[in-house]
């Protein structure tokens, strides 16, 4: 079983049920699915970048990406309907997990200048989205591979009904949030 599972049900589960008085143990917030997702617009010029995210992607997660189709056509940008542009993966269950394990105690360490993460990033309904600029951070991938940069998206989508209650389940798995009265770097 997941460490982090384990964490869930002995500690983050009686923890939310006291500070937010739960009656109900199904009413407890808990996690829902982690998508990881990642924007490749370099492959509109060579089909080998996109491969490589796909190949990457799937190092990371464990598991097969999907790819993303463009909707519309935009010139400017040269992209036409229905060319592949992006990767998702949508990652439940023991492998979610696994994943955010490896998220919070070995590559958000490895993020350079890090100062915690955004406490603003919440949707409203207790799903929690956060940005990294580059692959490398996970062990997974060895550098000396790596053959452009590559960013991706990944939200946390929980059974929570609010931002605070969302926060606080993150909080207790141990995600680094920045301190709210800490100015924005930059």
């Amino acid at each position: 079983m997941a460490r982090l599972r384990e964490l869930y049900k002995s500690k983050v589960a009686p923890e939310l049920r006291k500070d937010f008085g739960y009656k109900n143990p199904m009413a407890v917030p808990r996690m829902s699915k982690i998508i990881v997702s990642m924007g490749v617009g370099k492959a509109t010029q060579d089909k080998k970048y996109l491969e490589s995210a796909k190949n990457d992607l799937m190092m990371i997660t464990g598991q097969m990406p999907a790819a993303c189709k463009a909707k519309k056509s935009v010139s400017n940008f040269k992209v036409r309907q229905g060319v592949e542009t992006g990767l998702k993966v949508t990652v439940r269950g023991i492998r979610m997990y696994e994943f955010m394990d490896r998220l919070i105690n070995l590559a958000i360490p490895r993020v350079r200048d890090f100062r915690g993460l955004d406490p603003s990033s919440f949707d409203g309904r207790g799903n929690y989205s956060m940005g990294l600029t580059e692959q490398s951070v996970f062990p997974e991938i060895n550098p000396a591979k790596i053959e452009f940069q590559q960013g991706m998206n990944i939200t946390f989508v929980t059974t929570a009904g609010t931002d605070e209650e969302g926060r606080k389940l993150l909080q207790l798995f141990g995600m680094p949030f920045r301190s709210p009265d800490t100015a924005k770097p930059g």
